[in-house]
């Protein structure tokens, strides 16, 4: 443990995104003599942000967007001198494929929401349409600050339809689970706030939410390069001790701070730190906590996570001729396909497009939502099998591709389920009685890059005002 008058030492657990960030944002505040350890149990930093060479060219096969409309990723950006990096999608429209037929996605939804300005023809059978236009006829039952399944709520004021072939294709490329089993505040917390205030029916309070327009400039942003670029520039400017493939086995509180238990069970390395960023899964941060902090490590237990697979594909432009021009097709949760999107990567995305690279397109495409882990417990030869299947009956591409790679991601996304927000407010008030201890990540107030980099500075601002505190 450090003497009163000498640099802080802040470990970090957890070597994606947040922890990443978390650190850079430690160095900034804390300064060069600070010592910051960041571990990892993989071999590579980035978590579920993942750059692979497909056939050459970097592709993301985790998350490949961030929300350009929130703050964060740009100011990190910037900070990092990194904004001539920032690229944006074309103007390709998305797809989606329900009821047998693949068109246009519905516009006028507050992430399938009906607004009064859906356009759900084509979508929708003409029942389907029928319930979505008689829903503000229903009287509302809403309890302010409560809470229901997403799912639940859609399939009793519109009919299943709006649920399975708009909503769910919608959030399920978001949080890799079902409508059904998503809480209404924490996935659409708009909505929950205008029915709070006395919304008579869904489609009046998304109906009152003003979407973005064109003026607001584009809603999704990417990293030329790839999250690598993001992820090497983050680790350059904190300049953490990296510990790479070192497991963090448990957590203890000393006289004046913390003490980590690393490395394997037969050999423990320990670790004396001032403080520490807990930005890790739920389930891990539970373990963790669960001797220290038993009520956090209780709510961080109540969160469950999703697993998923991204198949990206790397074809011959001759071997697609007959793919749309279009960003990409969302699938219905009842369509009889194994995939549940597929990207039209080098159509969405102009510096990935044929003629800006080597000539080949490429795709990716995912499969897996929450309670569907089984399905996707085959070999990789197995799942791209699957996703050529699919592609061929959505777009009648049967090349075999040129490149492939599999990108498996077991419990990468956890699951925002009825009641998140409680849960996650009892895990952030428990840590907060904690002294030099916080938490960041994906589990807490977002599973988007924007979100897990705002949990990273709050949480590394956190420490720094308790450090800083304590030396005063």
């Amino acid at each position: 443990m450090t003497a009163p008058d000498a640099a802080p030492v802040v470990a970090v657990v957890g070597a994606g995104i947040s922890g990443l960030a978390a650190a850079h944002r430690l160095r900034t505040l804390l300064g060069d003599s600070a010592r910051i350890v960041v571990c990892d149990r993989a071999a590579r930093t980035g978590g579920v942000l993942h750059t692979v060479d497909l056939a050459g060219v970097p592709v993301d096969v985790g998350a490949e967007a961030f929300l350009a409309r929130r703050p964060e990723v740009p100011a990190l950006l910037a900070e990092l001198g990194l904004t001539d990096r920032i690229v944006h999608p074309t103007k390709a429209a998305a797809s989606i494929r329900a009821a047998g037929r693949t068109g246009r996605l519905p516009t006028g939804t507050l992430l399938g929401v009906p607004t009064d300005a859906a356009r759900l023809d084509g979508v929708l059978s003409a029942d389907g349409l029928a319930a979505v236009a008689a829903e503000p006829t229903i009287p509302l039952e809403w309890e302010p600050g409560g809470d229901v399944a997403l799912g639940g709520m859609l399939r009793a004021r519109f009919g299943p339809e709006i649920a399975d072939r708009v909503a769910d294709p919608l959030l399920g490329g978001v949080y890799a689970g079902r409508v059904d089993a998503l809480g209404l505040r924490a996935t659409i917390p708009a909505l929950a706030t205008a029915l709070d205030a006395g919304a008579p029916s869904l489609t009046a309070a998304a109906s009152g939410l003003a979407g973005p327009t064109a003026a607001d400039g584009p809603v999704f942003g990417a990293v030329d390069g790839g999250y690598r670029v993001l992820l090497d520039a983050l680790t350059a400017a904190a300049r953490p001790e990296l510990r790479l493939g070192t497991t963090v086995r448990a957590l203890a509180r000393t006289g004046t701070g913390w003490r980590l238990t690393l490395g394997p069970v037969p050999a423990p390395e320990h670790l004396d730190v001032d403080a520490v960023v807990l930005a890790v899964p739920a389930p891990a941060a539970r373990k963790l906590l669960d001797d220290v902090v038993p009520a956090a490590a209780a709510a961080a237990g109540r969160i469950e996570l999703a697993s998923s697979v991204v198949v990206a594909l790397a074809y011959r432009a001759a071997d697609v001729a007959a793919l749309p021009a279009t960003s990409g097709v969302l699938v219905a949760a009842d369509e009889p396909l194994s995939i549940k999107a597929v990207t039209h990567t080098s159509t969405k995305w102009g510096h990935l497009a044929p003629d800006a690279t080597d000539g080949l397109v490429r795709l990716r495409a995912s499969l897996g939502r929450f309670g569907e882990a089984g399905t996707l417990q085959v070999d990789d030869a197995t799942l791209v099998a699957r996703v050529r299947a699919d592609l061929a009956a959505l777009h009648a591409v049967t090349a075999a591709p040129a490149a492939v790679h599999v990108q498996r991601w077991g419990g990468g996304l956890p699951q925002y389920a009825v009641g998140h927000v409680a849960t996650v407010a009892a895990l952030e008030d428990a840590v907060a009685g904690e002294p030099r201890l916080a938490v960041a990540g994906a589990a807490l107030h977002g599973v988007g890059v924007p979100a897990c980099v705002g949990t990273a500075r709050a949480a590394a601002e956190r420490i720094a005002a308790s450090l800083t505190a304590g030396r005063a």
